[in-house]
């Protein structure tokens, strides 16, 4: 017998669908945010979107906006190098790890994420460009054998995810992730936890590069209060 994967609490549902509202662009950066409103739209009860609203503001994707309330959070460019300079702790550890343990069966489903993404770039999709890109890395993470790996970038994955979104608008940073990518996968599969894991850190320097030359400088506090009210 499997066994059953607990079904998710009305909170955990009101919270996923405002995360993945947030992190695929459809909520923007400053929108307010109301429990009535967001009521509203997802046809629940106030209780679990305050609930689930809490829970998001821990997680800093949704902050206070003065006399307005909540809203959605503004990408932090801070927060982001906080993010890429864990990476780079990480995702070469992380790729060097695989390296000695790569299976056929995951190298295989690595192989169809990237060209999943090559599909996705030909197609102008950057939302399957995202979730393809994601689930590479997590896949990797994975094949390292450290669950601690999976367990912090699961969350993290969800603020990058908003940030790429500006990176990908350049068309030539797509093509370019890919391929290092594939780069990657190759010393894996080959073994090569060396190359894997320079790899790796030269794909990261490259991304928070990109990054920093695609967000605003972050306003600081005054300033959000100031336009919020």
């Amino acid at each position: 017998m499997e066994s059953l994967k607990p079904k998710r609490t009305i909170v955990e549902e009101v919270h996923q669908a405002i995360l993945e509202a947030i992190c695929d662009g459809r909520l923007e950066p400053g929108e307010r945010l109301t429990q009535e409103s967001v009521a509203g739209k997802l046809a629940v009860s106030r209780q679990p979107i305050g609930q689930a609203l809490l829970l998001l503001k821990q997680q800093k994707f949704v902050s206070e906006a003065g006399r307005r309330g909540l809203m959605v959070a503004p990408v932090d460019r801070d927060f982001m190098r906080w993010i890429y300079e864990l990476r780079l702790g990480i995702d070469p550890m992380a790729a060097s790890l695989a390296a000695g343990r790569a299976d056929p069966d995951t190298l295989a489903r690595c192989q169809a994420l990237i060209d999943t993404g090559r599909q996705a770039v030909r197609d102008g999709d950057i939302g399957d460009l995202i979730r393809a890109d994601m689930a590479f890395h997590m896949t990797v993470y994975e094949l390292s054998g450290n669950r601690l790996y999976v367990d912090v970038m699961d969350q993290l994955w969800n603020h990058l995810r908003r940030v790429m979104r500006e990176v990908l608008r350049y068309r030539g940073t797509r093509k370019t992730i890919w391929t290092e990518h594939e780069q990657i996968l190759r010393a894996i599969a080959a073994g090569d936890a060396a190359a894997a894991a320079a790899l790796s850190k030269a794909h990261l320097l490259s991304a928070a590069a990109n990054v920093k030359l695609a967000l605003p400088r972050t306003p600081d506090v005054a300033e959000t209060q100031s336009a919020a009210r």
